[in-house]
């Protein structure tokens, strides 16, 4: 009997290029669907979905060779993958599709739908939809409650700028970013001097623990600031939305509902959950 052609297939096999596409698929694939995994899901720094998930799949590069070796009925890469890599995939009979950056929760949903479309889960992509938008409305302020001013800082002093999920979550779960305030933009740099003169009720420090530039986040000067909190935000939860949105929600919410029983007179690092 001749195998079952691609386009004949309830679920086309699936290699994943991205984290964030790695995440989505995890949860939205059919058993056996997803073949491979970006190298990026194996690295704790840059994982999504979390070692132990990642490591139930083989690690891909973005090489040819390596895609080629799991002959895959789809391949999902961002749009950053090289035109040459992409018509060589598609030469040899894959499907390529591609994802872009997102910047909002409406964005990711669509980016679920559009993966979910492209492998024909499309019902299970409805679900995590679902489960996204729920965790949203459970992470929602009490009505009338006045947002509290946040910085997300990461290493190097870098801030997160107002066209970006991590601020739309913000702003959904009860925040309002300071440094958009301010006229900085995404990955602008804000030093040690300005976040002390003018520092947001919250500042959400986000960084490599392995990277010096982290003593910054952490300076001692920061635990002298009257009304300021200093709390650790697991850097994987910025840039990937399908379900790490909802871990992103659950500890934004969190965060917020633990500041009106805490002491707001110093900085003090709150330990991540």
């Amino acid at each position: 009997m001749s195998p079952v052609p691609p386009a004949a297939r309830v679920h086309p096999t699936i290699v994943s290029l991205n984290p964030c596409s790695d995440a989505i698929l995890d949860r939205i694939a059919a058993p056996g669907q997803l073949l491979g995994v970006s190298s990026y899901s194996h690295d704790p720094v840059s994982s999504t979905m979390g070692i132990e998930r990642a490591r139930r799949y083989p690690a891909v590069g973005a090489s040819v060779e390596e895609v080629a070796r799991l002959a895959p009925d789809v391949v999902v890469a961002d749009v950053f993958l090289p035109p040459a890599t992409g018509q060589a995939l598609r030469d040899l009979g894959m499907d390529v599709v591609t994802i872009g950056s997102i910047d909002s929760v409406t964005t990711s949903e669509a980016q679920v739908r559009q993966l979910a479309s492209a492998t024909r889960n499309n019902a299970a992509g409805e679900a995590l939809v679902h489960e996204i938008e729920e965790a949203i409305a459970n992470a929602r302020p009490p009505a009338g409650a006045r947002p509290l001013s946040a910085i997300v800082w990461e290493s190097g002093g870098i801030v997160a700028g107002d066209t970006t999920l991590i601020a739309d979550l913000l702003r959904r779960t009860g925040f309002a970013n300071a440094a958009a305030a301010r006229g900085l933009r995404q990955a602008d740099v804000m030093p040690l001097e300005a976040m002390i003169a003018n520092p947001p009720q919250v500042i959400l420090a986000t960084g490599d623990t392995r990277s010096n530039e982290d003593r910054l986040l952490s300076h001692p000067a920061l635990a002298a600031l009257p009304g300021t909190r200093r709390v650790h935000l697991d850097g994987t939860l910025l840039w990937c939305g399908g379900p790490t949105i909802i871990r992103a929600a659950e500890r934004l919410a969190a965060i917020r509902r633990a500041l009106p029983s805490t002491p707001a007179t110093a900085a003090k690092a709150v330990k991540p959950s």
